[in-house]
């Protein structure tokens, strides 16, 4: 790369409560030649950043439209409501939805949990966003219930959350536009989803060595012996070829034609 490119960066996206950062320190620790930037988006806006391709890949809460997009759910919130700390309710340890029947709970437009109604009174107006209901919870105007990683969010020190058992939950998704799913988006996609970094299909960190190199390191680990000396095998097949020169006992091959053979052994004769 010359000083004139620039590389390409992964762009991520992700709603409010979302915290990323796990998945973004693991990314520098295995593409750190790869810039990562992100990008908080409002719930109902994060399904058209990724299908305009102003986002590589998101953080999203379910339900969305998912036209043209794909989506693995990662996980589910437990689901809150959030009181004054001097209500009735901050004594209980968790509440249900019969608890808020005869209180005013604020529903803002921003609001992502998949209610068939929501639970206790409507209030005369909704919230244009849950940081502007979390204001009117602490005016008493009335309660919210919300993930509890945006209770967390927009923790106060006048207000606190407990539990809501019989809410429906929100489903947090990693979602991408399908027709672009690009190395980068697979690499995140295997990071989410806890692949190491040997994973098939994430980097390996060392290429194989070639077959060249093996054959050549095998062969000259076979020429040697371990103790210094020469082969076993050399040392007999030098000892069968001397066997072979020397014949068994008879006359050498390179002995002439007509040469006297060897005297016989015995007693000489007598004249």
């Amino acid at each position: 790369m010359t000083g004139s490119e620039v590389p390409p960066a992964f762009r991520l996206a992700y709603v409010p409560g979302v915290t990323p950062a796990k998945w973004v320190r693991i990314w520098h620790e295995r593409l750190p030649d790869v810039p990562l930037t992100l990008t908080q988006v409002p719930p109902a806006q994060a399904a058209d950043l990724l299908r305009g391709l102003d986002a590589d890949a998101g953080f999203v809460r379910l339900p969305i439209d998912r036209t043209d997009l794909s989506a693995i759910p990662l996980y589910t919130e437990a689901t809150v409501v959030v009181v004054p700390k001097d209500h009735l309710l901050a004594a209980a340890d968790e509440v249900t939805a019969a608890d808020l029947a005869e209180e005013v709970v604020l529903h803002p437009f921003d609001d992502t949990l998949g209610w068939e109604r929501p639970p206790g009174l409507p209030a005369l107006e909704r919230p244009a966003a849950t940081a502007d209901a979390v204001e009117l919870v602490a005016a008493g105007v009335g309660l919210l219930v919300v993930p509890q990683s945006l209770a967390r969010l927009h923790h106060r020190r006048d207000l606190t959350y407990r539990p809501l058992t019989d809410a429906p939950g929100s489903q947090v998704a990693l979602s991408w536009r399908e027709d672009t799913t690009t190395d980068l988006v697979e690499e995140f996609i295997g990071i989410v989803r806890g692949r190491t970094v040997n994973s098939t299909r994430g980097r390996g960190p060392t290429p194989p060595q070639p077959k060249g190199r093996r054959a050549e390191a095998a062969g000259g680990a076979a020429g040697r012996n371990p103790r210094g000396g020469a082969q076993k095998g050399a040392a007999k097949g030098g000892g069968k070829a001397a066997g072979k020169a020397g014949g068994r006992g008879g006359t050498p091959r390179n002995t002439p034609k007509g040469a006297p053979k060897g005297a016989k052994r015995g007693k000489p004769r007598r004249p």
